[in-house]
């Protein structure tokens, strides 16, 4: 009986304690009645499309050109010599306007029309005119320190080899049409590029541009280790190794500054934006444009650039360190591509220095945008002039040095001999022409006319033949 009863209250117990759970879990009316609505998701926090500011680089980038090349422009040891002047005997008919003594111990060593060359005529019955210096009582020829000195080809035969390389004929294929050996015709590619790369050094300095594009061209050079193969083996084992060529130019005068090979690292981008930075002014800061490459952007900042101290943001604490930021009227644009499946899919314009407005401001006069279409162009110039970078060809250089050579002479051949159609002047009366054809009505003009370089249209036989000067001449004697 006593159990019945204990076991009655523990059941009277839990349907209480059950009661009362479910009161307390059960939702009351009013809470139904307004039903407690969700906490609102906060939308995500979009990024912001402006450009941000540049914040600086704590160090500079290094730059190996600028640590270990020298000035390639030396300059006169001091003031011009005396100018000599004969007034007895006849009057002076040979031009010796573009002579100067070559002997490094004469008082008129690397100057020019300072009157101390005198003209001894053509000894042994040859070709080429001989020069007597005053000052020092030395002779030298007129072909001294040029392509022709000590060649027994005639003149114009040695030209018409070195224009059929620059019209992009191989070496092999120049060796046939000149009856020659092969050896012979890259003998002579090599001294006539010697020479148009002093030439092209002498006269491409203190330029001021307003634009300037790089852009790499893709080439492929045949690499065969000597000694290792035999010839028979060699020709089977042919290996290509990828290589590029830089290039920078002004696309308003189409003037080649700069083009050099080498593999496409950042090393080679300081390189030849150290290369271009000695063809332009000390106060010239160009716009520049190239394509999506991005060591551009740090080889252009190493030597466009210069130390800021940031100010002081706390009042107590170390100062903030030094940055090295562009220069202020430094303005550098980009045009990026994208390219799937060898298809142009999308383009778009990125302003890495400066602003937009700046960037647009260069470009207005003359009706363009932001793009590298002109020097892509030349990049297919180039292709064609230059059998070595030709696509699909077998006539591919075996070294760097070999199609350096080949581009050295492109570019004299571009900036100073091939006139430019979108160059060419109208003339005021039509000039009338040794044989019977049709008046001349235009005015040709070459990139370097362009740029005010020269004032006439080289020929080739006159490049070959000019003799480089040690330093820049004043312009007034």
């Amino acid at each position: 009986m006593l159990t019945d009863l204990i076991f009655s209250q523990l059941l009277l117990v839990a349907l209480l304690w059950l009661c009362f759970l479910l009161h307390v879990l059960r939702p009351s009316e009013r809470a139904s009645a307004w039903p407690r609505l969700p906490k609102p998701i906060p939308p995500p926090r979009k990024r912001s499309k402006a450009p941000q500011p540049f914040p600086g680089l704590l160090h500079k980038p290094l730059c190996d050109a600028c640590e270990q090349a020298a000035h390639p422009h030396p300059k006169a040891p001091g003031a011009p010599p005396f100018l000599l002047t004969y007034t007895r005997g006849r009057k002076r008919t040979i031009d010796m306007q573009q002579q100067f003594c070559p002997d490094q111990d004469c008082t008129y060593y690397g100057c020019r029309g300072r009157g101390n060359l005198r003209s001894n005529g053509h000894p042994g019955g040859k070709a080429w005119r001989q020069f007597l210096c005053v000052s020092c009582h030395g002779y030298f020829q007129q072909t001294h320190g040029t392509f022709f000195h000590g060649k027994r080809v005639a003149p114009e035969r040695l030209a018409w080899a070195v224009g059929a390389l620059c019209e992009g004929l191989g070496i092999r294929a120049v060796a046939r049409v000149f009856e020659v050996d092969p050896q012979t015709v890259l003998a002579w590619l090599v001294e006539a590029a010697d020479q148009l790369k002093t030439f092209s050094q002498y006269f491409l300095h203190d330029l001021q541009v307003d634009q300037v594009q790089l852009d790499e061209l893709y080439a492929l050079l045949s690499a065969v280790k000597d000694g290792e193969l035999s010839a028979a083996e060699a020709v089977k084992r042919l290996a290509r190794s990828p290589h590029w060529g830089w290039v920078a130019m002004d696309p308003v005068t189409k003037l080649v500054l700069t083009i050099d090979v080498g593999e496409r690292t950042r090393a080679m981008a300081q390189s030849v934006v150290h290369q271009l930075v000695q063809v332009l002014a000390s106060d010239c800061v160009p716009l520049f444009l190239t394509d999506g490459y991005k060591d551009y952007g740090t080889a252009i900042l190493t030597h466009f650039g210069y130390w800021l101290q940031p100010p002081r943001c706390q009042g107590k604490g170390p100062a903030p360190k030094p940055r090295w930021m562009p220069l202020p009227q430094l303005r550098y644009a980009q045009v990026v591509k994208t390219v799937r499946r060898r298809r142009l899919v999308w383009v778009r314009h990125r302003v890495v220095f400066g602003t937009l407005d700046a960037v647009n401001h260069v470009l207005a006069p003359y009706g363009w945008q932001i793009n590298t279409a002109f020097v892509e162009r030349l990049n297919l110039d180039i292709r064609q002039h230059v059998a070595a970078v030709g696509r699909r060809v077998n006539t591919l250089c075996k070294q760097e040095a070999g199609l350096r050579q080949q581009l050295v002479l492109y570019q004299v051949y571009h900036n100073f001999v091939v006139p430019h159609a979108s160059f060419r002047h109208v003339l005021a009366e039509p000039e009338p022409t040794n044989g019977t054809g049709s008046a001349k009505q235009w005015r040709p003009q070459t990139p370097a006319m362009a740029a005010g370089l020269t004032d006439h249209v080289w020929s080739l036989r006159e490049v070959l033949l000019y003799r480089v000067p040690p330093w820049p001449q004043p312009q007034a004697v």
